[in-house]
């Protein structure tokens, strides 16, 4: 396999010394470009530079129809498939923007989660989830704000948290009551309070909810009495995260 010219070798983004059985590899192309951001590895320079615009914010594509501005021309040749409805849900009418999200999007209907921790057990309907979960264990956080130095374990949270609390910009606004939101999801849950829609429903018991979290919330608590979350220090489990912090304080930490 050819890598690129000599040209390359001043750049920064050139291949570093990495042993063969390091390179992370898929289908069995070997990927020696690293973000020094976040660890990724790409195969080819050019997809390196895309992928750091997620950390820089450089989203210079921007949709017609929204304003949304995405990081290279293939995210938003992705993002405009929502617009289009291609791949739109036929139990909430949600557009995804491809096969693979529309996939992931409707486990939130059927609360299906194949993807387990093997730490504390807990479950995802995306694989991204799991990894990112996964680094709560290993305390990681890739993701930093440039404004605050704030760190964060994943770029959906770093994003989140530059619009709320560095920008303060809501432009999203309910055409109801007034309020405006930061971001547009937010602003399509919030709908649902005028409108009354719960298109999230149980398989179990047909209770509904209006939003997926919800959903996944009743089915672990209500059908599965799944309990993900181990006390280190007696074994006791319990369903929610916040049932293990009082716990921790009652049991462990109280009168110490």
């Amino acid at each position: 396999m050819e890598f690129e010219t000599e040209a390359d070798s001043t750049d920064k983004s050139q291949p570093f010394d990495i042993k063969t059985e390091d390179i992370t590899e898929h289908g069995n192309k070997p990927r020696p470009y690293l973000c020094t951001v976040c660890d990724k590895l790409f195969k080819r320079k050019r997809y390196l530079n895309a992928h750091r615009r997620i950390h820089t914010e450089e989203n210079v594509y921007s949709c017609s129809e929204c304003g949304k501005r995405c990081s290279s021309q293939s995210a938003l040749s992705h993002h405009k498939n929502i617009h289009t409805g291609k791949y739109k849900c036929t139990k909430c009418g949600r557009c995804c923007q491809n096969s693979r999200d529309l996939a992931a999007h409707r486990r939130s209907h059927s609360g299906e989660k194949p993807f387990e921790c093997s730490l504390c057990s807990k479950r995802f309907t995306q694989a991204g989830n799991l990894v990112a979960h996964s680094k709560i264990h290993s305390g990681e956080k890739p993701y930093k704000c440039h404004m605050c130095d704030k760190a964060f374990s994943q770029s959906g949270e770093l994003n989140t948290h530059i619009i709320r609390v560095h920008t303060g910009d809501k432009p999203y606004k309910c055409h109801t009551c007034n309020k405006a939101f930061s971001l547009s999801g937010d602003l399509k849950t919030h709908m649902r309070v005028h409108t009354g829609d719960k298109p999230y429903k149980c398989q179990t018991c047909n209770r509904a909810f209006s939003r997926s979290g919800d959903l996944n919330s009743h089915i672990t608590r209500a059908h599965r009495g799944d309990k993900p979350y181990k006390c280190r220090q007696c074994s006791e489990s319990f369903t929610w995260q916040y049932q293990l912090e009082t716990h921790m304080v009652k049991s462990h930490y109280e009168g110490k």
